[in-house]
């Protein structure tokens, strides 16, 4: 079905596509705040508050793509809705965990309807918006979702410190079950070019991604020379070959290789991975800071971090819009080094004893570089495959930068461990510090990469198919 693209189904489409992923990714951070509290009253170690949060953040990562191309095979708008109320179910079984073992597969199964949502929103919102407004309605958008990493830590915070923390998750389930039926009734359905699943493409991008998290996060609680642990990320880093070897010659890959061919497309991907990395891996650590070593409420230190984590409301639509006029290119470098210089600025200044008024600047130049970042990379990403590819671009997109989250959080986490604890205040800055200034080591390497974005990336032309494909293209047209 071609959808139709008036003004009115474009608004109810903007504002459903919207709402779904601010759920979704308000669900990052949410938990942020509230670990501490739930250390506290689930008995967690560290190892498992990491897998608390890349529980949900992993198997997001890892079926976006299987998300998106089961939204071309299926219908978008069917699979969405499907999305949700799978979301909403992974919810109501995170609020009843009475251990961290059930909260953290009801935060993996979050994340499988959260895989559904989030690469179909973009799809969505970019077939019911003309090409011309795009950028601004991926602003729009963009803004959304920085709204909800903004709020996630405060949410967080408030609902901890004034009920308990459960109801971080119950919040979600009214929201679903709203969504869930104007989303079946005011979004037109669509369908992508691919009707074939990728299975051993989805089984070998799981198994490999799952060996090398697990064995990042057991390597600094059991020894990275033990064969636990190297058995883990041998046979994750086999798999992954594996699975770049079977794309390269799929029928009906879930993730063509030919996009790295791209330039654009490749820069713009190790931007977005370099990104999250050093963003997640850093507020999973300085938001248990504020509680743990200064003392502050989950409220209060969702508050605190409120500069660095709203200020992309401020910024995303603005620098939407502009990326429609001079590219994406400079915005995502200058996003991407500020978030670099603010975290540095955080580890340089971090003590037990350092005052907020030393973070809030820091604080303030990584949300405006958050909010130059993630409004462009959209466009760019969509803009430089061809129009009937963006469901899998925008599902390679949301995996690559989401897998750059769980590697942030994983390593981060593993290098507090390496040097600091929980036992005192001084115990954990000796951890923080390096940790911190890794994630702006790695965030300077992503503000490198986003130069090579060029500056006004256009869409392949179908010559770019290659072999394999012209011959399915031909026999689909003979047929």
């Amino acid at each position: 079905m071609t959808p139709v693209r008036g003004r009115h189904t474009a608004i109810w489409t903007l504002i459903l596509t919207s709402a779904a992923l601010f759920i979704v990714t308000l669900d990052n951070l949410v938990v942020s705040t509230a670990l501490p509290t739930i250390r506290r009253d689930l008995h967690a170690s560290i190892q498992q508050l990491e897998w608390t949060v890349n529980a949900y953040t992993l198997t997001f990562a890892v079926l976006l793509l299987t998300g998106a191309a089961l939204g071309d095979r299926f219908g978008r708008r069917r699979l969405f809705v499907i999305g949700i109320l799978v979301f909403t179910t992974g919810s109501v079984g995170a609020a009843l965990a009475p251990s961290i073992d059930w909260l953290i597969a009801a935060r993996a199964f979050q994340g499988v309807g959260g895989a559904i949502i989030a690469p179909l929103t973009l799809t969505i919102l970019s077939a019911s918006v003309p090409a011309e407004r795009r950028g601004a309605a991926l602003g729009i958008w963009g803004a959304v979702g920085g709204i909800a990493v903004g709020l996630g830590p405060v949410v967080g915070g408030a609902v901890v410190q004034s009920i308990s923390w459960q109801w971080i998750f119950w919040l979600n389930v009214p929201i679903g079950l709203v969504l869930a039926p104007l989303a079946a009734r005011r979004l037109n359905e669509s369908h992508g070019p691919n009707s074939a699943l990728d299975l051993p493409g989805v089984a070998l991008a799981s198994t490999g991604l799952l060996g090398i998290v697990y064995g990042i996060i057991r390597g600094s609680q059991v020894g990275w020379s033990t064969p636990e642990v190297v058995g883990a990320l041998g046979a994750g880093a086999v798999l992954m070959v594996g699975f770049v070897a079977w794309e390269l010659r799929a029928p009906t890959p879930m993730l063509p290789m030919r996009f790295f061919s791209n330039r654009t497309f490749t820069a713009a991907n190790i931007a977005s991975m370099l990104m999250f990395f050093g963003m997640f891996g850093a507020i999973f650590l300085l938001t248990q800071f504020l509680q743990t070593v200064q003392g502050y409420s989950p409220m209060s230190a969702g508050l605190r971090v409120l500069p660095w984590t709203a200020m992309p409301l401020v910024v995303a639509p603005i620098a939407g819009a502009l990326s429609d006029r001079i590219g994406g290119r400079v915005l995502m470098a200058a996003g991407i080094g500020m978030q670099a210089i603010a975290l540095a600025l955080l580890a340089a200044v971090a003590s037990p004893t350092v005052p907020y008024s030393d973070l809030v600047g820091p604080f303030i130049v990584a949300g405006i570089g958050m909010g130059l970042f993630f409004a462009p990379v959209a466009n760019v990403v969509l803009g430089s495959v061809r129009p009937q590819e963006e469901g899998q671009a925008s599902g390679a997109n949301n995996a690559i930068r989401e897998l750059g989250g769980v590697l942030g959080v994983s390593v981060l986490a593993t290098i507090f461990a390496q040097y600091g604890s929980y036992a005192s205040p001084a115990s954990y800055v000796d951890g923080l510090v390096p940790a911190v200034y890794l994630g702006a080591v790695i965030a300077g390497v992503g503000a490198i990469a986003a130069l090579f974005v060029a500056r006004r990336p256009r869409a392949a032309a179908p010559a770019t198919l290659d072999t394999r494909e012209r011959v399915t293209a031909t026999a689909s047209k003979a047929a």
